[in-house]
């Protein structure tokens, strides 16, 4: 059984369909994509009735298939004005397709919702449908108390997708929480404000039941067994995803990062920290084992990377997860923060009130170039912090985003794309990266096309990072495969094995073949992701967005960055070509 369900927030009234066929060969990314780029008007207002949520696993999501866990979510942003898909690993995406849910989409708006804080409604996804209560009871909470009050009534074997107080406001960084397999809301869609989304049509948490649900079942078992085998056995053969990054987590890459000068500090007005040793992915293991919290975890089961950390206080008392390495740079280089605790603290706090890590650090470097806390001020950044729960009005701008932040207060130093703030790698030392924050559908974002691979780390070839030539069609091509990737709902860092080993990508097309039964070639793996960018460029068009929103700020090209004297100096005209397959 494959199932669409949409939810009319207007009217409170539930519809099972069965997908088209060509929704059925899809998932994941190109599910969303392709579901909001239909059916949303491209120039409706992000928080509108107009507007849908839609919430889908990948294709091989639930199959057993190695890292396979991950759940898109996608809309018109918010922060962007783009079409948007932001996705998270936890556990609801195994639950949804455990009852064969191909998609929820969130339709409408409930009546007066666009006044004061409106009504608020949970859904319950079983075996029996989607049944909406009230959730008024749940108002103002934030997604831990939110979650733990789900798992008091149901039992620890739901999942969880909820908004904190931040999607609540209906702020343009507001995330969508998704439990991790111990039941905490740790797992984020962050990127795009999504969560503002969510509670514009009143919803504040989904609860996911899969008991009596089904492992969706290959076409062609003995196929896809032999492509899931050799596919595990080259992510547990290759040095990234079977050493380095189970020991030391994503935030390995701080130390790299820094050497390579690419660390944004204070506010990407220079490439390296001077405190990175204290909040390396290396302390922050040493700190972790010490105090008996947890490396090597999976954020969602099924994961064999387990890039994933348990961060822990002094007294061995959970924290937060990780933090991951993103998260630790946001807040901590980017503000000019040395103290891997206060990071933790910044994380859960993050977590809980339902905010993007990328864009609300990114938010408070701003904050502080403008001068309203100083640049290392761990409490006047956790105060920020404290004002997004109050809903004062500095707060609601924090949790606005970086691009609003910053034009309020006339900083000339924003550094986003498309109204989305920058991840953790500089453009101008690492110019493939710089490409994809240009040119990527849904503004700057290193996920979409993660060149740091062949920039820095030797990942999948080396393109010189200083230089300009060759980035176009490293960013181009990444993009594609990574757009494939999501759609598959596979994890992004599968990406690292495939790169360097082609048999891996076999064997991903191995996969599909035995779950559809019929041949899926390397071709076909790529057209999906061809034909998801295609349908987002489509959807940005009819929004307005043209070549010159392909640009990163001037300052990138006019600011030499230290320690190489670098700019961002990839021709205008190049930047146009990127996709150039996109007819």
């Amino acid at each position: 059984m494959s199932v669409i369900y949409r939810v009319n927030m207007s009217d409170l009234s539930v519809r099972a369909e069965t997908p088209s066929p060509e929704y059925l060969q899809t998932g994941g990314r190109g599910l969303t994509s392709a579901l909001v780029a239909g059916e949303v008007p491209a120039a409706c207002h992000p928080l509108s009735a107009e507007n849908k949520l839609v919430i889908a696993p990948g294709i091989l999501t639930g199959t057993g298939a190695p890292c396979s866990g991950r759940l898109s979510v996608g809309a018109k942003s918010p922060l962007t004005g783009t079409i948007k898909e932001s996705n998270s690993g936890g556990t609801g995406a195994m639950a949804l397709a455990n009852l064969g849910v191909k998609a929820i989409v969130l339709e409408g708006k409930p009546a007066g919702a666009s006044i004061g804080a409106g009504k608020l409604y949970r859904l319950v996804v079983s075996t029996e449908g989607v049944k909406i209560d009230s959730a008024d009871a749940l108002a103002g909470l934030g997604n831990y108390d939110t979650v733990a009050k789900q798992f008091d009534e149901f039992g620890d074997k739901v999942s969880c997708i909820s908004i904190g107080q931040a999607g609540e406001m209906k702020s343009a960084s507001a995330s969508i929480a998704v439990t991790d397999v111990e039941g905490r809301p740790t797992r984020h869609c962050g990127r795009g404000g999504l969560g503002a989304v969510m509670g514009s049509k009143g919803v504040k948490v989904i609860v996911v039941d899969p008991a009596g649900g089904e492992r969706p079942k290959p076409a062609d078992p003995e196929t896809f067994k032999k492509g899931a085998q050799k596919f595990n056995q080259i992510l547990k053969d290759h040095p990234l995803t079977g050493e380095t990054l189970p020991k030391y987590g994503t935030n390995v890459l701080a130390s790299v990062i820094n050497e390579a000068g690419d660390y944004p500090t204070r506010n990407f007005s220079a490439g390296q920290f001077e405190g990175t040793e204290a909040i390396s992915g290396e302390r922050q293991h040493d700190l972790i084992v010490e105090r008996g919290g947890e490396i090597a975890h999976a954020c969602h089961r099924g994961c064999t990377i387990k890039c994933s950390r348990t961060y822990v206080d002094e007294k061995g008392e959970f924290v937060t997860k990780g933090p991951e390495y993103e998260t630790i740079w946001a807040h901590g280089a980017n503000c000019g923060i040395d103290d891997l605790d206060a990071i933790a603290r910044m994380d859960r706090m993050d977590d809980d009130l339902g905010l993007d890590t990328i864009e609300t650090g990114a938010t408070i470097g701003v904050a502080m170039e403008a001068g309203i806390v100083s640049f290392g001020d761990v409490q006047g950044a956790i105060g920020l912090l404290e004002e997004v729960g109050k809903g004062s009005p500095l707060g609601r701008l924090v949790a606005s985003g970086a691009d609003v932040l910053g034009k309020v207060y006339g900083v000339s130093r924003i550094p986003t794309v498309k109204g989305q703030a920058m991840p953790a790698y500089d453009p101008r030392a690492a110019k493939g990266i710089g490409v994809t924050y240009a040119t990527s559908t849904m503004g700057a974002d290193h996920t979409a096309g993660y060149a740091i691979t062949a920039n820095v780390l030797g990942v999948g070839g080396n393109v010189d990072p200083l230089k300009p030539e060759g980035q176009i069609e490293l960013s181009r091509n990444l993009q594609i495969a990574t757009a494939s990737i999501d759609s598959a709902g596979l994890c992004l860092f599968v990406a690292f094995a495939v790169l360097d080993d082609s048999a891996a990508l076999d064997a991903i097309c191995d996969m599909l073949t035995g779950l559809y039964g019929r041949a899926f070639t390397v071709d076909d793996y790529l057209d999906l992701g061809k034909n998801t960018l295609a349908v987002e460029r489509k959807f940005n068009a009819a929004a307005g967005f043209t070549a010159a929103d392909d640009r990163l700020p001037d300052f990138f090209k006019t600011e030499k960055l230290a320690p190489h004297d670098a700019i961002f100096d990839v021709p205008d005209e190049e930047l146009d070509r990127v996709y150039d397959f996109v007819k």
